[in-house]
């Protein structure tokens, strides 16, 4: 099992170490950390070293997520010691989020879904999405880009939405039944296991997840395994620069905000192309982070 080793200014929390440092009294750590009472995986670790596990990693992602659906569905039950951590700063909205989608298609969805809205990008607008076409968005959240990419497939096409964690499939139902759009599916599960059978899928797309996962091959093996002969990979996603920082990629933090787990443009490349894929491109499109940047990404499974 892949793990990471995190550093003195990068605990296994989703609180920074700053807010760490106050969470609990030393004397308390035992009690404190890592408990609901202290905001699930958020605890007072600052200036020691933890070794993360895959596992581990996707709780602090699942539970840092559940938050966001939280805030904006039942602000009290997001309360805790992270409660003022905002998935989403006020220096990231340019960058992240609903704002990267045209007007015309913020006006068609529901306040709440847009939100939610955590991404760097806008798949659904170079997926080139048919009537009658079946598409996946791994890492579904609120449910944007499924609703807007259930409006392009129908009547006859189905979108299906996967994600780990039920405060957001909650969020997304809610969103679903407020948009009036019935021809969406909505998929409880993990990136690396996802559940629907080989060649079932004519387009997957993802909006800033992918990085998220401990194993991105296993992801983008299973990305191609469920597409059909000819299917097509669309997704944004973040690209780290080959001169990112350890300590950088070390932050538990900024990994739950989609940039210190992202693979270089070369390692994508390579992860691809391994799971099958080909004809891949990838575009820049604005940079996220000093060592980051947001992409456009293209591959397609052999007929």
């Amino acid at each position: 099992m892949a793990e990471l080793t995190t550093s003195d200014t990068a605990a296994s929390s989703c609180c920074s170490p700053a807010a760490q440092e106050t969470c609990c009294e030393p004397s308390d750590k035992a009690a404190c950390c890592g408990t609901a009472a202290a905001g699930g995986s958020c605890g007072c670790a600052a200036g020691e070293t933890t070794t993360v596990s895959a596992d581990e990693l996707r709780e602090t992602v699942r539970e840092r997520y559940a938050a966001a659906a939280l805030r904006t569905t039942d602000p009290a039950k997001a309360a805790g010691c992270c409660a003022d951590e905002a998935v989403i700063s006020d220096e990231q909205a340019g960058v992240f989020g609903a704002g990267l989608y045209a007007d015309g298609e913020r006006d068609a969805l529901p306040a709440a879904a847009l939100e939610a809205s955590l991404g760097c990008g806008n798949p659904t607008a170079m997926a080139e999405l048919k009537d009658g076409m079946t598409v996946l968005d791994l890492g579904s959240g609120g449910g944007i880009d499924v609703l807007l990419s259930a409006r392009r497939v129908a009547p006859t096409g189905i979108a299906y939405g996967l994600d780990m964690t039920d405060e957001m499939l909650d969020l997304a139902r809610a969103n679903q039944a407020k948009a009036g759009v019935e021809n969406v599916r909505w998929l409880k599960g993990y990136l690396e296991d996802i559940p629907l059978p080989d060649a079932s899928v004519d387009v997957v797309i993802s909006n800033c997840v992918i990085n998220l996962a401990a194993d991105k091959r296993v992801v983008l093996t299973e990305a191609a395994r469920v597409l059909k002969p000819g299917g097509r990979f669309a997704v944004s996603d973040v690209i780290a620069d080959s001169d990112m920082d350890d300590a950088t990629r070390a932050d538990m933090e900024q990994w739950t905000g989609c940039i210190a787990g992202a693979l270089t443009e070369t390692e994508f490349r390579v992860a691809l192309s391994e799971a099958g894929l080909g004809k891949i491109e990838i575009c820049a499109t604005h940079r996220v982070h000093p060592h980051a940047t947001s992409a456009i990404i293209r591959a397609r499974k052999p007929i």
